[in-house]
């Protein structure tokens, strides 16, 4: 079972070496890298290419780690009792599986993606080392352990917005995606947008590391923010001397896609000015 990348996902080689080491290893993946470098997608694609089903949990700031092994609903339980329902006497009609339980009881291997463990408290990775490292938990309401039937591809992102625990990183396979350089975003975009003439594309992409290596720059554009902006010079049919920077205006055409923030976009406008008292 090796990874190879797929037709819609460009996989450097040094991504598919820890993609299939941690498979080999039966460890976690832990992907880290700017967002926008395809993260997400390199689960998604990991999974398609292995012919494999994919359980995806999407980490948010209030997320808390049992909410991934199960939730017992004891406030349904208590009202129903006032109410004389039947059901109460099953504690297991109050428990809500999570998405480890849903991949641990999966009678095939699956693909599970813990998505941008960083947004959660510092605690959460903490929380899941037991679980991730032997593969089981134990449900204390109903007293049984529930263990993986088929051991499964876990791939871990972040965005580094903060330090993971010592202890979580020992037990996972790191990698970290590198952005992009010319070459490989040229096998990107023709992935996303084939047949693109040449020379727009070269202008483009002159243009666009430009931007990104610009000093000051509060948030760099990434690799999807690119191919946005490319896909509406197409739809604008843009030449490559429609894409001329001069001091009049340092801004890129159709700068929206790229800029996130009136902080970047005015940064520009001051280069341009500071350009045109020179002259």
């Amino acid at each position: 079972m090796k990874f190879e990348g797929t037709a819609a996902y460009v996989a450097t080689e040094d991504l598919t070496v820890a993609v299939n080491a941690a498979v080999t290893l039966e460890r976690p993946l832990l992907v880290k890298g700017e967002p926008g470098t395809g993260k997400t997608e390199l689960a998604r694609q990991v999974a398609a290419a292995l012919g494999l089903r994919m359980i995806e949990w999407n980490i948010k700031s209030t997320t808390r780690a049992q909410q991934g092994l199960y939730e017992y609903d004891a406030v349904s339980r208590l009202r129903d009792s006032q109410l004389g329902d039947a059901r109460v006497n099953d504690v297991k009609n109050y428990i809500r599986k999570g998405k480890l339980w849903e991949a641990f009881e999966a009678d095939e291997r699956v693909v599970l993606l813990i998505d941008e463990v960083d947004k959660a408290d510092i605690e959460f990775p903490n929380d899941l080392l037991q679980e991730l490292d032997r593969m089981e938990f134990f449900v204390y309401e109903t007293g049984e352990t529930i263990r993986a039937r088929v051991r499964p591809i876990v791939i871990i992102t972040s965005n580094n917005e903060k330090e993971l625990p010592d202890a979580f990183l020992r037990r996972c396979f790191f990698h970290y995606i590198r952005f992009p350089d010319e070459e490989t975003m040229r096998r990107i975009v023709e992935v996303h947008h084939p047949g693109i003439k040449e020379k727009l594309l070269t202008t483009a992409l002159t243009q666009f590391y430009e931007v990104r290596e610009t000093p000051g720059l509060k948030k760099k554009p990434s690799t999807s923010e690119v191919l946005d902006w490319l896909k509406l010079l197409l739809a604008e049919d843009l030449a490559p001397e429609d894409l001329k920077r001069d001091g009049v205006n340092a801004l890129p055409k159709l700068h929206g896609a790229l800029l996130k923030n009136e902080q970047d976009v005015h940064l520009f406008e001051r280069l341009a000015f500071m350009t045109r008292g020179q002259r």
